[in-house]
């Protein structure tokens, strides 16, 4: 078994750190742009004069800073190449992404929004997968070209982790003579809506409460009459561009949808698992960035005389995130190599526990380690000076947003008591198969 990076991606990491050098960091320190990420970024990024929402020039330099990494040919590294892209694997893209947030706050990787100089678009490998033929002939290049800006509509007031109990519902309805579909209900934390040309809208349209089959994926442009934002909820770490949606007899023409009518979860579980593994690794690079910090900090203080590094009471705490981060970066690149060898609906059915073991802990040991990082700083730490007040505050939220670490939890423990995934039928035969060593034999065995 191989550990090596490939020598491809090893390269690819240097030439992503002499673009960031040559391009970025000047960009980053031009005109005072340095706002955005020192002291001042929280205020720098906000408009709270305008709901909360970021700031027009903060969303212009993160702009000019994709379409840098555009024309270098970065940006659109992990699309498939008959999308424009390199076609990088989940594998690759888990090592760039902790790779570029090992690094820390700055231009090249705001994670707070999602920016990269290697985007992570789980929209394109989603529709590229799911789309039909006429709905790719449709949509394909609006979505390429950036005409087409979408928000997920999955989560809703009432239900968020329990998605197939939405109140959402959209039934037939013929207007002008046209069929169509009339859409009814609301949606939380619709991302982008600021700046959305169309909402992804994850109705019910048959079946009953908790079926898995019934819900379908409608596209709806943004403009349509009956789709209102109701209110910018502002969270932890600001500006917010997270709104409550309301659909009132939103209708739409009978097309406005992607995949297949009432097969839509499909859609929702393609991007989470996208976006989980990919998280994690973010979430492991920040981690690994608060620990290096907290070390080199820890050798250079010298109170009482002595570097503060000769204490065990500071070495301990960081040795249990370092030895944890090794641990975790196995399993992280392991699963989206996993990932890449099974064909992309399959990953629901085969290893989903692994992707949710990976983000669930990621994002545990973020927050653990950045909280580690103020305590080893003592005062400044906890001062917006150092960065580690904003990456705590930020993936604090990826414990609730990205599935919450319960249901991430229980997800594993659906495949590890074969209430779904491959020991389901383990168990049915009466004899479940450790992956690794030698079968568990059955108590009815």
């Amino acid at each position: 078994m191989d550990f090596n990076l490939s020598p491809e991606l090893t390269a690819y990491l240097a030439e992503l750190d002499a673009f960031i050098e040559a391009k970025i960091k000047p960009l980053e320190n031009k005109d005072d742009n340095i706002r955005f990420f020192d002291h001042r970024r929280e205020h720098a990024r906000t408009d709270w004069d305008a709901g909360g929402l970021p700031r027009h020039e903060w969303e212009a330099l993160l702009a000019e800073a994709r379409k840098l990494a555009d024309e270098a040919g970065h940006y659109r590294y992990g699309w498939p190449r008959e999308m424009g892209g390199k076609g990088g694997s989940q594998l690759d893209m888990a090592v760039i992404r902790e790779h570029l947030a090992a690094k820390g706050l700055g231009l090249h990787n705001d994670l707070q929004n999602e920016h990269s100089i290697v985007g992570n678009n789980p929209f394109v490998l989603m529709f590229k997968e799911f789309a039909t033929n006429a709905q790719y002939e449709r949509d394909n290049d609006k979505l390429l070209s950036g005409q087409m800006r979408t928000t997920f509509g999955l989560t809703e007031p009432n239900h968020g982790s329990d998605a197939t109990f939405m109140e959402t519902r959209a039934v037939r309805h013929e207007k002008d003579g046209k069929p169509g579909w009339l859409i009814n209900g609301e949606k939380m934390w619709s991302t982008g809506m600021h700046v959305a040309t169309h909402c992804m809208v994850f109705a019910r349209t048959s079946g009953k409460d908790g079926d898995a089959t019934g819900i379908t994926c409608f596209i709806v442009p943004a403009d349509t009459p009956g789709v209102k934002v109701e209110e910018y909820l502002w969270t932890f770490n600001m500006p917010t561009d997270h709104p409550r949606v309301s659909y009132t007899d939103v209708w739409v023409p009978e097309d406005s949808y992607w995949g297949v009518i009432d097969r839509g979860l499909g859609l929702g579980q393609s991007f989470v698992h996208q976006n989980r593994i990919r998280q994690a690794a973010s979430s492991l690079g920040a981690a690994v960035y608060c620990i290096n910090e907290s070390v080199k900090y820890a050798r250079e203080r010298k109170p009482f005389g002595k570097p503060l590094s000769d204490n065990q009471a500071i070495q301990w705490p960081l040795v249990e995130l370092y030895t944890q981060s090794e641990m975790l970066r196995q399993l992280i690149r392991k699963t989206a190599w996993e990932m890449d060898q099974l064909d992309h609906k399959e990953i629901e059915k085969q290893i989903s526990d692994k992707v949710s073991m990976c983000n669930y802990w990621a994002n545990r040991l973020v927050c653990e380690a950045a909280d580690r990082a103020m305590q080893v700083h003592g005062g400044i730490g906890y001062s917006r000076h150092k960065p580690f007040e904003h990456i705590y505050r930020h993936h604090r939220r990826y414990r609730i947003t990205e599935g919450s670490e319960e249901i991430q939890m229980r997800k594993v423990a659906a495949f590890l008591f074969g209430y779904m995934g491959p020991r389901k039928k383990m168990f049915a035969d009466g004899e479940v198969k450790n992956e690794y060593t030698q079968p568990i034999p059955s108590r009815h065995g």
